[in-house]
Order: structure tokens, then sequence, then C-alpha cells
């Protein structure tokens, strides 16, 4: 089963997947696709506030933000890791539980990331806006940064993050029940 849906102005048809035995959800995946990649970046950047530095979490969004900076004319983004590197100093962390990620996990944000973000404009930046943990977890680590966080975005917000107001998304994302219909977005 699929789900055909147009973003930023591209057809694709994404996979559906059981999360249980009444709820399929639908697979964004940009990894690989440059187009899709490339379109989405300048379809955030055209509706984006000012900012000084972006910041996603590892992994599923990396081509994005890289694409969004690498567009923007931006020299440095940041990461939320979910490990430690060995050169990684005076690390920060977050708690984060994701839907597509089984049990809890923690973002980490490298000192000297976190020192260069201390009072500038942090736009953070997803793929798939869901249950909004992961978002949470990196306004966490911007916050404890001393960072100002400008804005909120993502490509698709999935299910009730879709009814948020605090994130620009470029479309909503419904969920799907067992026979693969989409639900309602409430």
């Amino acid at each position: 089963m699929h789900y055909p849906m147009t973003i930023a102005g591209l057809e694709r048809q994404l996979p559906l997947c059981k999360l249980n035995d009444q709820l399929h959800i639908a697979a964004f995946i940009m990894f690989g696709d440059t187009e899709l990649t490339t379109a989405c970046a300048q379809a955030l950047l055209d509706i984006a506030p000012e900012y000084d530095y972006l910041l996603t979490a590892e992994a599923k969004s990396i081509p994005l933000i890289h694409e969004m900076a690498r567009l923007h004319g931006d020299a440095k983004y940041f990461l939320g890791r979910k490990k430690k590197k060995i050169y990684m100093r005076d690390i920060l962390e977050a708690k984060v539980t994701s839907i597509t990620t089984q049990g809890e996990q923690t973002l980490y944000l490298d000192g000297n990331d976190a020192d260069m973000m201390k009072g500038k404009r942090v736009l953070i930046v997803d793929d798939v806006i869901s249950t909004g943990q992961s978002l949470l977890a990196l306004e966490k680590l911007a916050e404890m940064a001393g960072a100002k966080i400008c804005g909120k975005m993502a490509v698709l917000a999935e299910g009730h993050a879709a009814t948020r107001t605090d994130i620009k998304v470029l479309a909503p994302l419904p969920l799907f029940d067992a026979q693969g219909k989409p639900l309602p977005i409430q």
C-alpha cells in the first residue's frame, strides 16, 4: 500500500507502514531523493523566518538541513546527535521518545556548537513532525545553549501535529487505518 502525495510540487508515493493492528503511517524518506530534498529545502526557505543557524536531529533530516544551508549560503548548521562522539566536549543532552524509533533516545549537542549558538537566532527543522518529541528535545538543547528559537519547521506534519500553529509545514500527512484509508486530521 502507498499514499500518493504532492510535496513541494513533486509527486511521490509514500509506502504505508504498520504501526499496530489499527494504525498505519506513511513513510516519508528523503534519503537518496535529491530532487525532493532540494525542492523541500527551497520551499521551507521561502517561508522561513530570519535566522542565524539551523538545527535538526540526526539522521533523516540531515540532507534537508544541509541543502537548506547550502541554498541559503550558510557556512554552518547544527545537529542533535544520537550518540556522543569522542571529539565532543561539554555535551548538552535531552531525552526523546519518537514514534519511528523504538524506546527512549537521547540527543546530544557539542559544547562548541552550543557556544556558537548562544544568543543567536536558531531555526529548528525536521522532516516530519508526529508526536513532536524530537522537536521538543531540540528546543531543550537550543535553550540550554542559550539560543533564541526563532521558529520551527517541517516538511510534513503527521496526524494531530497538522493542527499545531507553532510549526510551519509544507503539508499535512494523515494517519491511516488498517486498510490504508486516510483518517481525518483532528
